[in-house]
């Protein structure tokens, strides 16, 4: 064997290892879905008893005028004692009717609704929490807290449904499933949005139940006992964007179980806009950053008080948070198949994609049935999630004869060998591709053809691959040493109330 063939053979075993690294997310998301249907039987509902503790709401606002008053009067409905609530409105030097609204609600409430206003804002969510929850913790009234948005919408039932957890000791905390909840300027965004969250919540989250570790307390309906909160310092960490993910790892780390609550709906006002969505993931997808370093030492190491260092649970973890480096590393594995093996390539290119269509339908399968009424709500958005071209893609891997045969014969043409080998190279390299187009969504938003031209761009590309690029976009702001900031994500009341 000449030096030639050497060469050439480690570089399509050095490809081959690229391009399959793309079934490590796939192969870790049908796992993670595989397990929901155990929630039936794996689940904390046996150690769940009705139980009524009193229960101090802590909600920081700015410039909330426009929301606060119906979030205080959904939450005076709630199907809970009244004598056993307390609303503290944290004002973040709000510069709006903020405080106006809370006073009038507190006249209409008396004893109920509290308003602590700080007259020097700006540092952000966890400061303006802190600041509240200093004060509840020097009154011993509280037996546990509930973090929450201004602007979220408790259904009557939920703060109940959550509570009932805490009757087991054991449990620290408890996380609702927060829905997209906007009755008005409803868009094709705030679609992708909820299906995105009928995915991650009360499907991936009762995955997580059952094995035992939970990734991230949601930051606008996460309920703590007392004891929960003293034990992880009684405030809430500053030093990060994703300060909701290090209070679920530091309630776990110290020996206590975090539950999602399924049952327990929360209505969110979500982002209508690509630009303001790339705002509030972008603070999310740097916060996880600084959990992932912050936690290094349980990445991987099972221990008997806590199930985060599982192997099963660093995986779900890392194939999300590098599934943009994994996109870009297949797809160079695969182009470099091409060029060195093309027949090779294509039986690769035809296990990763038929391998993806169906951890797709399987996951949108089992995950759609976890909140049937949402996903027959927007079943076009269901089936577009993944993005026309990803979904031809798929049809390509699964029925390569009709896609690039029949079909063009249809129209009168033939695809020669130039051809179909550029059109295979730009199949192969879409996936990194799709970011780009998702990127170019939010640059076409601000122009005057923005309006039609970022919705079709998203369609093309895929909420997913949106999602994604915003990842990719943390990773180069954190190599850059670019300032975390907090940009508030404006609410302007679109939420409507559900019984």
């Amino acid at each position: 064997m000449d030096v030639l063939a050497v060469l050439q053979w480690i570089g399509v075993i050095v490809c081959l290892i690229l391009a399959l690294s793309g079934l490590i997310p796939v192969v870790a998301a049908a796992a993670t879905f595989f397990t929901i249907p155990f929630h039936a039987w794996i689940n904390h509902y046996g150690k769940a008893a009705p139980y009524l503790p009193r229960v101090a709401i802590v909600v920081p606002a700015w410039n909330e005028g426009a929301v606060i008053g119906a979030s205080i009067d959904r939450l005076m409905k709630l199907d809970y004692p009244r004598e056993a609530l307390r609303i503290y409105v944290v004002d973040d030097a709000s510069t709006d009717d903020t405080p106006d609204v809370v006073r009038d609600r507190a006249a209409r409430y008396p004893g109920n609704v509290h308003l602590l206003r700080r007259e020097q804002g700006g540092q952000g969510k966890a400061h303006t929490l802190n600041h509240g929850i200093r004060l509840i913790l020097e009154d011993d009234w509280m037996e546990a807290l509930l973090v929450m948005d201004a602007d979220v919408i408790y259904t009557p039932p939920s703060l109940r449904k959550m509570t009932r957890h805490l009757a087991d000791p054991e449990v620290g905390a408890v996380s609702a499933y927060i829905r997209e909840g906007s009755t008005s300027g409803r868009n094709y965004l705030t679609k992708f949005i909820s299906v995105e969250y009928v995915l991650s919540q009360p499907a991936a989250r009762r995955a997580q139940n059952v094995l035992g570790a939970q990734a991230c307390l949601a930051g606008g309906a996460q309920l703590h006992s007392r004891e929960n909160l003293v034990a992880i310092g009684g405030r809430i960490d500053t030093s990060s964007l994703a300060e909701d993910t290090i209070t679920t790892f530091e309630t776990q780390l110290k020996g206590k179980r975090v539950v999602f609550e399924p049952h327990a709906h929360v209505l969110a006002e979500e982002p209508a806009a690509v630009d303001a969505l790339w705002k509030q993931r972008l603070r999310w997808a740097r916060g996880n950053v600084t959990v992932t370093a912050r936690y290094k030492n349980i990445w991987f190491r099972p221990s008997k008080v806590h199930h985060l260092g599982a192997w099963t649970f660093g995986i779900v973890w890392f194939s999300l948070w590098l599934l943009p480096v994994i996109m870009v590393v297949s797809s160079i594995g695969l182009a470099g198949l091409l060029l060195l093996d093309s027949t090779f390539a294509t039986a690769v290119f035809r296990v990763l994609w038929i391998s993806a269509a169906l951890a797709y339908l399987f996951v949108l399968i089992l995950g759609s049935l976890t909140d049937a009424t949402t996903t027959r709500r927007e079943l076009g958005h269901v089936l577009l999630f993944p993005g026309i071209v990803n979904v031809l893609v798929m049809l390509v891997a699964l029925f390569p004869e009709v896609m690039l045969v029949w079909l063009p014969g249809l129209f009168g043409a033939t695809l020669d060998g130039p051809t179909l080998w550029v059109l295979t190279l730009a199949i192969y390299v879409w996936i990194p591709f799709s970011m780009v187009v998702a990127w170019l969504a939010r640059v076409s938003e601000r122009t005057r053809a923005g309006r039609w031209l970022a919705p079709a761009l998203i369609y093309l590309a895929g909420y997913g691959s949106l999602l994604c690029a915003i990842t990719f976009d943390s990773y180069l702001k954190e190599l850059a040493g670019a300032e975390a900031r907090w940009d508030k994500t404006e609410k302007v009341g679109r939420v409507g109330a559900e019984s």
